[in-house]
């Protein structure tokens, strides 16, 4: 890199020698290049930097200076507020996560006492609905109980005439009524 840098050098060198011997350049049209008019061009440039300079420092970079601390203070208000915000969604996250926890948790209470309500109210709907039929039961077993007595009761005239009827016709003969009663009477003990 050093033999780059000492080759740069003598060609900038040889360049500057060049120059500075090279005949007047007036004559071919450029007076930039004329030596002779060098001091003139050196009081200008060093006049034009320092206006430059000048207007650079006490007007351009103070105004680019101004706009980027008013960038950072935009950039640091921007964080704070984003801090704030991020601040507040979280509190607003865990308000709402605990409303949730509430919220599920009396709902689930609802749920229980509801169904403890419901499984009671069943209970006391199957309660009256077994007395009501035991009592319905036990009142037709009562009139079922009847209507075999009375049965029993009216088979026996039925079973008295049947017989006479039949045994008029087997035999053409009459049998008392006092017969048929005792062979009735004496079938009937002997079923129950």
């Amino acid at each position: 890199m050093g033999n780059v840098l000492k080759y740069k050098l003598k060609a900038a060198f040889s360049a500057v020698v060049l120059l500075l011997a090279a005949p007047p350049a007036h004559a071919a049209g450029l007076p930039q290049l004329d030596v002779e008019k060098f001091p003139p061009q050196l009081i200008w440039l060093v006049i034009t930097f320092t206006a430059l300079y000048l207007l650079m420092s006490k007007i351009a970079l103070p105004r680019i200076s101004q706009v980027l601390e008013e960038r950072q203070h935009r950039i640091e208000d921007s964080l704070k507020k984003a801090e704030t915000l991020k601040g507040e969604a979280e509190a607003a996250r865990e308000a709402y996560e605990s409303a949730l926890t509430n919220a599920r948790a009396e709902a689930h209470t609802v749920m229980l006492e509801t169904h403890n309500r419901i499984t009671a109210d069943a209970a006391s709907r199957q309660a009256d609905l077994s007395a009501r039929l035991e009592s319905e039961i036990k009142a037709a077993e009562a009139g079922i109980g009847e209507a075999k007595d009375l049965a029993m009761g009216s088979l026996a005239e039925v079973a008295a005439d049947v017989v006479m009827a039949m045994t008029e016709k087997l035999t053409g003969d009459a049998i008392s009524e006092k017969d048929i009663a005792g062979a009735i009477d004496a079938a009937m003990e002997g079923r129950s």
